[in-house]
């Protein structure tokens, strides 16, 4: 009677579950985000505010950028065409994240069903994948621009822009189904807090009830495809692309086409840096605490750099932009 008794108050508990076969422990159909809860409310409003801010700072400029890349002509070529289909991956793939976060700074106890965690999983690994692949077929797009100028427009051509675009989506979806076959394929048992301000694949397979090996093992495959193998392409094409640049004879030549790579470089960079620090660290070395920091960092921050870096530091974005508006096209 009282083991009973005991069993009850647990299940009144962790709530939100109901029994397995097993009756010592229960199957979890919701789970609760850890986030920011550490937090009193002062900060998580300040973080509110914050993130808010940077919130529609990115979707205003991705969609800015889109708008001022499909109206002005001078901006239908392959490099704005995929700097087009970043900043609408970026969109979505921060609408998948942040509008859940801040619900979760204004109220830490909502909880998340399973299925809607599954989905945002899946968007999230779709968008973000996507982006990965994106920025490497921008480093190819670069890699031709200069290293194979004469061939240029038949190699980039409209056609070959769409196939390398829908590519890089088809891959994505791919590998995203893969990943969250494999995450909720699992049993998920009585814990029920993700310590975690959105559903990821590291934090969930600590909550499985069961050998996540196989899982991990999945999670590392996609992440070496996803993050290395894009990497060493990217790092290969700026080697070449940079060997090219050196034999350029006159120093204005060399500044303008280091000019056309510098805004993809710095995307990449940070975009492939602090994803790496996540997904390819070992898991020993792996502090959730940690995680968080720097994900806020490519899921709040990094998606706002696209739009702010192509703006300021391309010339031909901010003379479509002063056109798009009335005014006379900044001189260099």
């Amino acid at each position: 009677m009282v083991v009973a008794s005991h069993h009850l108050c647990y299940i009144l508990l962790v709530g939100r579950s109901t029994l397995l076969p097993n009756p010592n422990s229960t199957f979890v159909t919701e789970f609760l985000f850890e986030g920011f809860s550490s937090f009193g409310w002062q900060h998580r409003l300040v973080f509110f505010v914050v993130f808010l801010t940077l919130y529609l700072l990115t979707l205003s400029g991705n969609m800015i950028i889109v708008t001022i890349i499909h109206l002005d002509r001078h901006l239908h070529t392959p490099m704005y065409f995929f700097l087009s289909m970043l900043s609408l991956s970026e969109t979505c793939y921060t609408v998948a994240i942040i509008p859940r976060m801040l619900a979760g700074l204004l109220d830490p106890h909502q909880p998340i069903a399973i299925q809607g965690c599954a989905t945002q999983l899946f968007f999230y690994l779709t968008f973000g994948i996507n982006n990965c692949f994106l920025l490497m077929t921008m480093g190819y797009d670069r890699y031709v621009a200069i290293c194979n100028p004469l061939r240029y427009s038949v190699i980039m051509g409209k056609t070959a822009c769409v196939q390398l675009a829908s590519g890089s989506l088809g891959i994505s979806l791919v590998m995203a189904i893969v990943q969250v076959t494999s995450v909720f394929g699992l049993p998920f048992c009585d814990v029920f807090v993700i310590s975690h301000f959105f559903c990821d694949v590291r934090p969930l397979l600590k909550l499985a009830c069961t050998d996540t090996t196989v899982n991990e093992i999945i999670n590392f495959v996609v992440s070496v495809c996803v993050l290395v193998l894009p990497m060493g392409l990217v790092f290969i094409s700026y080697v070449l692309i940079i060997s090219t640049i050196l034999k350029i004879a006159s120093a204005e030549g060399r500044k303008k086409a280091f000019a056309t790579c510098a805004s993809h470089l710095t995307v990449v960079i940070i975009h492939y840096g602090c994803a790496s620090i996540i997904y390819l660290k070992p898991k020993s070395q792996s502090s959730l605490g940690q995680d968080r920091l720097i994900s806020v960092t490519y899921t709040v921050i990094t998606p706002l750099l696209n739009p702010v870096v192509y703006s300021l530091r391309n010339k031909e974005v901010r003379d479509a932009l002063c056109r798009a508006i009335g005014q006379k096209p900044l001189s260099p």
